[in-house]
């Protein structure tokens, strides 16, 4: 939208349907559409007591329904996409076809990625296309990776060809770019009229995009020149033009290929509402909002939290079980392996055990603890790399650091550990050797919980997945062999 010395009447922006409720409100809603849906079951399985087949869903009575559809009216997408999310397959899908079709493409992309396809499977092309046609391009362009193409490509030849291409380049940035978090609603203004003419122009609108605090000055080429505060805008003289008032300079601007990350780290250090997005000629083509930043953060932590564990992927907790198993069978497998190898570490040393059964004993303790510790250091690591924080270069003083910290937890606690093996098992070789293993295993782990994230950075792969069971695996390992081995030389 663009402010010209005309001004354009017929444009107007539309609401999201709903307003937002308190958590508790949302968590009784839940439980009460969980509720109707169990009386349903219950009374329909006294109904068929005699016969052995009962349906796996019954449906709540016309009334109830319509009392559900009243309900569902008033929410939020993102509330309804909360009660999807907690329903299992069935009855998700009969309260999904109990929300207005109108509002399909805003709460699709609202759920999370294992449930909106569980949404899109049983959505019929018609269906899928009315609801893609309601989503501006920024959101389709979220939307389209999960659609059938088919769908995309019908939607694409019903627009006009202004729209078609704000679609496509939407949809031609990559995952994790500004681009692909940019958002196309937004007001500009010429810095040849008035303010007097720009308060006049918004109140054209029903209401302003989302987050708007800025207004964005640009020439007839659509070039940025500067920004028009909404503060600026209100306390000063309206007989003013913009050029007199607006900031020359942005104080942040975007490509649409630079990290999402930076975005990130740039709304948070300057404290952002809303900020330009412009390609290398300086042309405005949108912007990106704190809404678009917070999403971004919600679903990279989301991310991290899965690829910690080893999961390949966010999972419906409703999902078949084969769904479940192939999303979480490749760590498994990579963890089977370690924990095999550990095992054999411990075979190894069978005669040393057998002589010594108070290493059984002791043992887990080693490795617990550097496991533990390395993964304090690793997710310390993996955090400062998604900030931006460290680099390559920083790797042996980061190491150093690390080191350091090991050493003083090892003498310390290794320390403590050693005295009370000692006044367990009335050996003081075994404390010492006990104390000795606590170090080299913290040590162990200290290494380990810089150079695995660093060395994954390094290769291009991301440092978080899988991480947490890399460092157990050696710190399990390597804690067996350190202690059984310091045993053997010194106490059989």
């Amino acid at each position: 939208m663009t402010l010209e010395k005309d001004l354009p009447a017929d444009e107007q922006f539309h609401a999201d349907e709903g307003a937002g409720i308190h958590p508790d409100e949302l968590q009784q809603l839940l439980h009460r559409v969980q509720a109707l849906l169990e009386h349903s079951r219950v009374a329909e399985e006294a109904d068929y007591a005699s016969d052995s087949e009962v349906p796996a869903l019954v449906l709540p009575t016309p009334e109830h329904a319509a009392e559900l559809r009243e309900q569902l009216d008033t929410l939020h997408p993102a509330d309804i996409a909360y009660i999807l999310e907690a329903l299992p397959f069935e009855e998700r899908r009969y309260v999904w076809n109990l929300v207005k079709a109108d509002r399909d493409g805003d709460i699709l992309l609202e759920v999370s990625d294992a449930v909106r396809e569980s949404l899109i499977e049983i959505m019929a092309p018609h269906e899928l296309k009315a609801a893609a046609k309601t989503l501006d391009a920024d959101e389709l362009a979220d939307l389209a990776p999960d659609l059938p193409l088919e769908v995309i490509e019908d939607v694409f030849k019903s627009l006009s060809s202004d729209e078609r291409e704000q679609r496509l380049a939407a949809m031609s940035y990559d995952e994790g770019s500004v681009g692909a978090l940019m958002d196309f609603d937004l007001v500009t203004v010429r810095e040849d009229v008035s303010l007097e003419v720009v308060l006049r122009y918004l109140r054209l609108f029903d209401e302003l995009p989302d987050h708007t605090d800025k207004l964005f000055v640009v020439d007839r080429e659509e070039h940025l020149l500067g920004i028009l505060t909404l503060e600026t805008l209100l306390i000063s003289d309206p007989d003013k033009d913009v050029s007199e008032v607006m900031l020359h300079e942005p104080r942040v601007s975007f490509s649409p290929n630079d990290d999402a990350r930076d975005a990130v780290q740039a709304f948070e250090r300057y404290d952002l509402v809303s900020a330009p997005v412009v390609d290398r000629s300086n042309k405005l083509i949108g912007r990106i909002t704190v809404a678009d930043v917070v999403d971004f953060i919600r679903e990279e932590s989301e991310a991290e939290i899965l690829n910690q564990a080893g999961l390949r992927e966010e999972e419906d907790v409703f999902a078949p079980v084969w769904d479940s198993v192939k999303n979480r069978w490749g760590w498994l497998a990579i963890n089977l392996v370690t924990a095999f190898i550990a095992s054999r570490v411990i075979g190894a040393f069978e005669g040393s055990i057998e002589k010594l059964v108070a290493l059984a004993a002791l043992m887990p303790i080693v490795a617990g603890i550097g496991g533990n510790s390395g993964n304090q250091t690793i997710t310390m690591i993996v955090r400062a790399i998604a900030v931006g924080q460290i680099e390559q270069s920083a790797l042996k003083r980061l190491i150093k650091k690390e080191l350091g910290v090991a050493l003083f937890n090892g003498i310390v606690w290794g320390g403590l550990l050693g005295v009370l093996a000692w006044w367990l098992y009335g050996s003081i070789s075994l404390g010492l050797v006990m104390s000795a293993a606590m170090v080299l295993n913290l040590l162990l782990a200290a290494c380990a919980g810089v150079l695995i994230p660093m060395m994954r950075q390094q290769l291009g792969t991301d440092p978080a997945i899988g991480s947490s069971v890399m460092i157990t695996a050696l710190t399990d390992s390597g804690g067996f062999f350190i202690f059984l081995g310091l045993a053997t030389l010194f106490l059989i």
